[in-house]
């Protein structure tokens, strides 16, 4: 067990006697000897280490699947709805205003803003994307298709914002393109999961974010609402030609049917 220790959170007590070459009472006695009630009990500090973020994405899934063996997926929820409101108190506990301001300036000041997420964050880089297009036209979600990141920053320089999005374990991608972006003198806002992340680092604007979740991939509701909430400031801080254009941009829409109109 000792050596073993992710797999003692994600096992069964008969799965850990067989691989011990022992009975699983003698797991249960062990348990009791330590000072536990049980071999349950015993198995917590082991699940919630998991939970927390203390092993690889498959021994989460695994986890996962030994809660809905024991039945308690209602525990599940519970942690589900904990954990998302925590993150998001932690989160926007730690964010200023004012520096989400600053940000905020700098995205709407620039010539062109590329954003930039990979694997799960590719989704919160292009929804960010989305949203924003409706009233900016100058923010691309990258890599292109057929492109790289470092293709798609090639003509950028100072006049430029680079969003860039990554958790544990860093992607390289972003990472790099990070470092490219500041070589080219472009302005870095930079989110991820620890102020040691290595985007951070570099970061003319670093927002940590909190991304705890009983699933087996880090959660994504802190850093959605985020980047909502520096749209939101990006359209405070704006000119008045872009609720113009937001409005234009739906108003277009209905006129191509593309709305369900109620009869």
């Amino acid at each position: 067990m000792l050596e073993n220790p992710r797999d003692v959170g994600v096992s069964t007590v008969r799965e850990m006697a067989d691989a011990a070459n022992v009975k699983p009472n003698t797991l249960v006695r062990m348990a009791r000897q330590v000072g536990f009630e049980g071999y349950e009990d015993f198995r917590t500090p082991f699940r919630e280490a998991i939970r927390n973020g203390a092993a690889n994405f498959s021994d989460r899934a695994k986890w996962l699947q030994g809660i809905r063996k024991s039945g308690d997926l209602g525990g599940l929820f519970a942690d589900m709805v904990q954990e998302t409101m925590r993150n998001l108190d932690e989160t926007f506990a730690a964010i200023s205003p004012d520096k989400l301001e600053a940000a905020a300036h700098d995205v709407w000041n620039s010539r062109n803003v590329y954003v930039l997420g990979m694997g799960i964050h590719n989704s919160n880089a292009r929804n960010f994307t989305y949203l924003a297009s409706t009233g900016i036209v100058q923010i691309h979600a990258i890599p292109h298709p057929g492109s790289t990141p470092a293709d798609d920053l090639a003509w950028a320089d100072e006049r430029d914002v680079f969003i860039a999005i990554t958790c544990k374990p860093y992607r390289t991608e972003v990472v790099e393109a990070v470092s490219l972006a500041k070589e080219q003198g472009m302005t870095v806002v930079a989110l991820s999961d620890s102020p040691a992340s290595p985007i951070l680092r570099e970061a003319d604007h670093g927002f940590t974010v909190s991304v705890n979740t009983p699933q087996f991939f880090p959660s994504s509701v802190s850093i959605i609402a985020l980047l909502e909430t520096l749209l939101s400031f990006v359209v405070a801080v704006a000119s008045d030609e872009v609720p113009e254009r937001v409005a234009k941009f739906h108003a277009r829409r209905h006129q191509l049917g593309l709305y369900h109109e109620e009869q």
